[in-house]
């Protein structure tokens, strides 16, 4: 699997009770599709899992996966990231983009100077942030994934234009 036919939707957080159920995160849109993509599997490929989401749970949802029988089983599986194949999931929107493909988009200034790669994207709440590794100086800027801050997202060019605030940069 490649990281273009590939798209990470949750992650197993550990195991939920002693009968190996396992606290499952959502990161879907609707965080109840999860279970609906069919199989997910981890990151190289070599594990597949069918999802059976039990109950909603404080940050996610308790969750049978297919294989996982014991507390010790669903332990082991902590950290675990899960991925469906892109064709699996449903088509964006206008304006609407998976996180996996704004990495690695070179980010541009309004004047076209380039300021860096999109490494990641972060949620912790209040919005999308996109962490940029600048290329001069190696250090890391968080930029606000708004329509005003990034009004052009170009998948087909491997690029996006952002209108900086000032001070971010400096």
């Amino acid at each position: 699997m490649t990281a273009t036919d590939h798209v990470c939707v949750g992650a197993i957080a550990g195991a939920f009770g002693v009968k190996g159920e396992v606290r499952l995160k959502s990161f879907c849109s609707d965080p109840e599709a999860i279970a609906a993509y069919g199989p997910l599997s981890t990151e190289d490929g070599k594990r597949r899992f069918k999802v059976t989401l039990t109950r909603v749970i404080p940050n996610g949802f308790a969750a049978r996966l297919t294989g996982v029988a014991t507390k010790e089983e669903a332990d082991a599986l902590r950290g675990t990231s899960l991925y469906v194949g892109r064709d699996r999931l449903p088509e964006t929107g206008d304006d609407e983009f998976y996180h996996a493909d704004l990495i690695g988009l070179t980010v541009l200034d309004t004047g076209g100077t380039e300021i860096g790669r999109v490494t990641a994207v972060h949620n912790h709440g209040a919005g999308d942030l996109l962490e940029v590794v600048r290329s001069g100086p190696k250090s890391a800027v968080l930029l606000p994934f708004t329509r005003a801050i990034v009004p052009t997202v170009d998948l087909a060019a491997g690029r996006i234009i952002a209108d900086i605030p000032e001070g971010l940069l400096e």
